[in-house]
């Protein structure tokens, strides 16, 4: 059986500094890479003030930085990032209000291709992030 949103968030694996041996995404062959956790992006995300919007290319190099790394894994922060917003999504769900959960949508916009895979919709993102001045 498949693992749940929240069971892939509560993940026990950690974090991951390596220096990479060829060439990856958008980063160069020798990059010290930071391999992230979904809690360590829920905390990141959790820290955007409301009505500021972070570039996942941003929010990449920030938690590198944080980690003693060049660059942060473009493959792994994404699928970290869509765990986070799913979990925070079906917490809205479940009752929590807006303002508890993790807001996402100060990182993902609507041209984005992630924006379209999440459970919320793109209605969601969008009405939140007009909320905030973010559009």
């Amino acid at each position: 059986m498949a693992k749940s949103w929240q069971e892939k968030f509560d993940s026990k694996k950690p974090f991951v500094v390596k220096v990479i041996d060829k060439k990856f995404a958008d980063l160069p062959k020798g990059t010290k890479m930071f391999i992230a956790t979904p809690k360590i992006i829920d905390a990141y995300v959790r820290e955007i003030p409301e009505g500021v919007e972070v570039s996942m290319k941003r929010m990449r190099e920030d938690l590198a930085l944080s980690h003693n790394a060049e660059n942060s894994c473009p493959v792994t922060t994404s699928i970290f990032l869509r765990i986070v917003s799913e979990v925070a999504f079906e917490d809205s769900k479940n009752g929590k209000e807006l303002k508890e959960i993790t807001p996402f949508w100060r990182v993902i916009n609507d041209k984005m291709p992630i924006a379209k895979k999440l459970s919320c919709g793109l209605e969601f993102i969008n009405d939140q992030r007009s909320k905030e001045n973010l559009n």
